[in-house]
């Protein structure tokens, strides 16, 4: 017999959806660096592709306009010359901020884990 009860079951497979919708929305290599970068305002795509290190132009293209269509961030064209394409996070966007800054925050505590550690540890 489980120990799970039905109102367990139910909590758990409405909170595995919830994580599926979004890594969906937030899944691959590239996102939430992206988010990340937009976090500290808007930028230029030559900003964002300088620092977000190892991405190429072709995936930086690629993510912004799924983000885009996902309505994570906005892209806005400007009249003056040169042109000028400037992305920036939208609300909805926004909202991941608490998100993506526990993730940077348990990412650098893992980092300096490991590089505490020396070889004789691992």
């Amino acid at each position: 017999m489980s120990n799970i009860t039905p109102t367990r079951s139910h909590e758990c497979k409405r909170a595995i959806m919830g994580v599926h919708d979004a890594m969906y929305i937030l899944g691959g290599k590239w996102k939430i660096s992206i988010m990340a970068c937009l976090f500290f305002g808007p930028k230029r795509y030559s900003d964002i592709l300088r620092n977000v290190k190892g991405i190429s132009g072709k995936m930086l293209s690629r993510e912004l306009k799924e983000m885009e269509v996902n309505q994570l961030i906005k892209r806005t064209v400007t009249s003056n010359q040169p042109i000028t394409v400037i992305y920036e996070m939208t609300e909805c966007g926004a909202s991941t901020k608490p998100i993506v800054s526990v993730l940077a925050e348990w990412g650098e505590t893992y980092r300096k884990q490991m590089i505490e550690k020396t070889p004789a540890d691992i």
